[in-house]
């Protein structure tokens, strides 16, 4: 298919998602690594009111936001589905990515709080956490037995949250706490139909070990 762009960052959970879905389909793309310290004329232009990654050019056209992304890829491109066929499947799939859509970033700002704001945010982790882990019981994956939507939407919390965890010396997940999600994690990361398309954990811990080495630099 002509006229195929990204605009991201390699080591974003965001522009990873899209990634994923377009690798799934077999689509050809041009990826387009953007500077978030001096975002592009292309970005702002496509973007204009959140001014963020990833963004997806079709013939030129741009559509924003990771999940309203994926639903487009699945809409608009022939190969394997993203969101299952079954109605109601579908309807469980886009709760999972809504509620993760929600409760995942403020996870991720957590390794970088001090003090009190930090402790406050482990305890909404772990809640989150909780939740995952009581949906995932006695499941592969959350609709089915491949991923799909709600698995990619939980894309940060597959493969960050342990390069967080690892570059931070912050621990949230424990198998002993968290069993299932810790099964779900294992599966994520490993089977054969996502293994190929996520980013290299060495690459990614080098990264962030980096940032939060920069962030509790004094100032």
């Amino acid at each position: 298919m002509a006229g195929v762009k990204l605009l991201g960052l390699w080591y974003s959970p965001f522009s990873h998602r899209v990634e994923w879905a377009l690798k799934i389909k077999g689509v050809e793309y041009e990826f387009i690594k953007e500077d978030l310290q001096n975002k592009s004329p292309l970005l702002l232009q496509s973007n204009p009111v959140h001014k963020k990654i990833p963004v997806l050019i079709h013939n030129g056209k741009p559509i924003s936001e990771s999940m309203v992304i994926l639903e487009y890829i699945d809409e608009t491109f022939e190969g394997p589905s993203i969101l299952p066929k079954d109605p109601y499947d579908r309807a469980i799939a886009r709760f999972w990515a809504k509620f993760l859509e929600d409760k995942v970033p403020p996870v991720g700002k957590t390794f970088f709080l001090k003090g009190e704001e930090q402790e406050k945010g482990k305890e909404e982790a772990f809640e989150m956490l909780k939740i995952l882990d009581n949906e995932l019981k006695d499941k592969k994956f959350f609709t089915g037995d491949k991923i799909g939507l709600a698995d990619i939407a939980a894309n940060f919390v597959g493969l960050w949250l342990g390069v967080f965890e690892e570059a931070s010396g912050i621990v949230l997940v424990t198998r002993e706490k968290f069993p299932n999600f810790c099964a779900w994690r294992d599966e994520y990361i490993n089977c054969s139909q996502n293994k190929e398309y996520l980013p290299p954990r060495d690459e990614l811990l080098a990264h962030f070990k980096a940032r939060f080495h920069a962030a509790a630099a004094p100032k």
